[in-house]
């Protein structure tokens, strides 16, 4: 297949040191991939999960050499901490092995378009630090991710492409559904009072392209359950892409259109009958 090429990419949520991280994926999309910059937006390492169980999978620190190559090789990357390695925070202005820790980043698209860049974690509602909450919905997450793992095994072994399965409990949900709309507002909302273009984050595992209000809200999704990275081309449009067996292009945002990422489409993309190479995702100009 192609290289892909473009100048930015954004990716979040990888939880490495965690049995749900899908390293495998990750690892053919970095090493299919050339690009000017890469943005860790956040809970790449999961040290509170490694801090209650020891897990290291050898695809997980290879994830790690294949991101300190890439700076290596002059890719301009950038990380920037999110609640699940928020111990990071604390050597904010640092640099290690070339890549650059900050708490959030303001990136200029190459269409000069500006967007604030963080994990997100800092728009949750107050509610949700309250102990018995996080527990709740942490456990309910533990199972869904569970219920991924055993259902794409089975896959695996009937020789079908990767499904995201938890995109499709988390789109019959209300409640869910409702969440997501809520934070995604108030992304938005911080965004317009700044005076941005638009906001990139991870944090909800639910990767999103979509304009409220005429700031464009992009979610880059996560490495846990739906495999997906934003990337910009060299004019400065963002797609979002899912990426598997069958990697898909799912929504697109340029100056002069924003094709938004339906929930039906993100769940499907896997199942798409026609299978595209690198070149294809490629965004247009």
């Amino acid at each position: 297949m192609a290289i892909l090429r473009c100048r930015s990419v954004f990716i979040s949520d990888v939880h490495l040191g965690t049995p749900d991280c899908k390293a495998a994926y990750l690892l053919d999309f970095l090493r299919n991939l050339q690009c000017q910059k890469l943005y860790l937006v956040g809970d790449i390492i999961d040290l509170e999960s490694l801090n209650r169980r020891r897990w290291w999978h050898p695809d997980h620190g290879t994830v790690i050499a294949e991101v300190l190559d890439m700076a290596r090789r002059g890719v301009e990357v950038t990380y920037i901490p999110g609640n699940h390695d928020a111990a990071f925070r604390g050597m904010v202005g640092q640099s290690i092995c070339g890549v650059r820790i900050e708490l959030d980043a303001i990136h200029v698209g190459a269409d000069g378009r500006r967007y604030r860049v963080s994990h997100g974690d800092e728009y949750d509602p107050e509610q949700i630090g309250r102990s018995w909450m996080l527990n709740i919905g942490e456990a309910m997450h533990r199972f869904i991710c569970w219920s991924n793992r055993r259902v794409n095994a089975w896959r695996r072994r009937m020789a079908l492409p990767y499904l995201p399965l938890s995109i499709i409990v988390k789109s019959h949900i209300g409640k869910a559904l409702a969440y997501i709309r809520a934070y995604e507002e108030r992304v938005a909302a911080d965004a317009r009072e700044r005076g941005l273009d638009g906001h990139i984050c991870g944090h909800i595992h639910y990767g999103q392209v979509r304009t409220i209000d005429g700031v464009v809200y992009l979610n880059d999704g996560d490495w846990v359950e739906h495999c997906t990275a934003l990337v910009e081309d060299e004019v400065g449009s963002m797609e979002l892409i899912h990426w598997s067996e069958q990697p898909t292009a799912l929504g697109r945002a340029s100056r002069e259109l924003v094709l938004p990422s339906p929930t039906a489409a993100l769940a499907l993309a896997p199942l798409a009958h026609r299978k595209r190479d690198l070149e294809d995702l490629r965004p247009a100009a």
